[in-house]
């Protein structure tokens, strides 16, 4: 009997948290979760019964790093919280954190109401000053061992990017061959769909006008599917706007090998918690920009000449037609009034059938008293 586990606390009962940080280790590291699985054992011979033994698994899967999306973890730190909790039991301080703000306060709300915290190697009462101390080094060298996993998988990315050898999932229209390297889709019908996107854009200069163009013909645009039992092939569909910016300013068509073209950031949400969400790197800052690295639909200056084009067709940014000083000029108001009216746009992925034509819109609670608009 381990002289730190007192009655009061084995009347309680004892929760094992059992976690892994990606679907792809329980499905292959099940020697891991076994191991977890088998602290149960460790709970019986230490004196909980059977009843009494409650274990928490539905964060497998699920990254440890926050507490987003951790049921049982929160579920974990709230019913210590209340004091309903007699021991934790973990395979070892990471399963439990990968954040030191997130062990800390575990650890700070188990001293504060008598919890013990049992793993692989003995039992700790985080109120005993040296116990504290060395479970606070065990969260931190968790934390660093995340940054150094980390570190060595992505410098080992990055190496092979800078060889133009790292492989990920290419737009379609282009493919890996047998050796590895990116050649244009086999497929001729493919190849067409693709060099009409670039050929109508060069002689519209607008996005919209593509899709448009593709609605008169009826003619339907490729994508290709990754993962599931589609994997690998393609499926013909509707070409829509967004779909048509991003051919456009992927630069795998002008035949340059790119790594680092977005990146993750971190934002603290309205409830609380961190979420990851992606952005676009500017071109100056890509990390791997290597030219003439394989065949490609245009040509540099062309890829360049397309942004530019796209940049002038922003109805959101500075200096655009429909922004600045020129619109100041052409301020649509009453006639009666004089209030100002709002300009309402049809939306850019409206079909011709459903399109909506632009309408004025008077910021005004009287509309009976406006005649027409003038233009100022």
């Amino acid at each position: 009997m381990n002289p730190k586990i007192s009655e009061q606390q084995q009347s309680k009962p004892a929760y094992i948290y059992v976690r892994q940080s990606t679907l792809a280790q329980v499905r292959h590291h099940q020697e891991s979760t076994e191991r977890q699985y088998a602290l149960r054992q460790k709970a019986l011979e230490l004196g909980w019964s059977e009843p009494s033994i409650r274990t928490l698994d539905r964060d497998l899967g699920i990254s440890g790093a926050h507490t987003t999306g951790r049921t049982d973890f929160k579920t974990l730190v709230a019913d210590v919280s209340m004091g309903q909790v007699g021991a934790v039991f973990a395979l070892e301080a990471s399963r439990l954190a990968r954040s030191n703000a997130d062990w800390h306060r575990l650890l700070e709300l188990c001293a504060l109401t008598r919890t013990l915290v049992i793993d692989e190697d003995g039992c700790y009462d985080p109120a005993d000053f040296n116990d504290g101390l060395l479970l606070g080094l065990k969260g931190t060298m968790a934390q660093a061992e995340l940054h150094f996993i980390r570190a060595r998988l992505l410098g080992g990315k990055l190496n092979k990017a800078q060889k133009g050898e790292l492989r990920f999932p290419l737009p379609v229209g282009l493919c890996h061959d047998e050796n590895g390297h990116i050649v244009p889709d086999s497929d001729e019908e493919v190849r067409g769909a693709v060099s009409l996107v670039f050929r109508l854009f060069r002689e519209t200069g607008s996005a919209f006008a593509v899709v448009q163009n593709f609605v008169k013909r009826a003619l339907r645009f490729p994508k290709r599917a990754y993962g599931g039992a589609w994997n690998g092939k393609l499926v013909w569909g509707r070409l829509t706007h967004t779909r048509v910016l991003c051919i456009l300013k992927n630069p795998s068509y002008a035949g340059v090998y790119v790594f680092g073209r977005y990146q993750y950031h971190q934002k603290i949400s309205t409830t609380g918690e961190i979420q990851k969400k992606m952005r676009a790197v500017p071109m100056p800052d890509w990390r791997v920009q290597l030219k003439q690295h394989h065949q490609g639909y245009i040509s540099w200056e062309e890829f360049l000449e397309n942004g530019q084009r796209l940049e002038k067709n922003r109805t959101n940014g500075e200096e655009t037609m429909l922004s600045g000083p020129r619109l100041a000029k052409a301020w649509p108001c009453c006639r009666g009034c004089s209030c100002a009216a709002t300009v309402a746009m049809p939306s850019p992925s409206a079909t011709p059938a459903t399109a909506v034509p632009i309408r004025l819109i008077f910021v005004t609670d009287d509309i009976s008293k406006h005649w027409r608009p003038r233009i100022a």
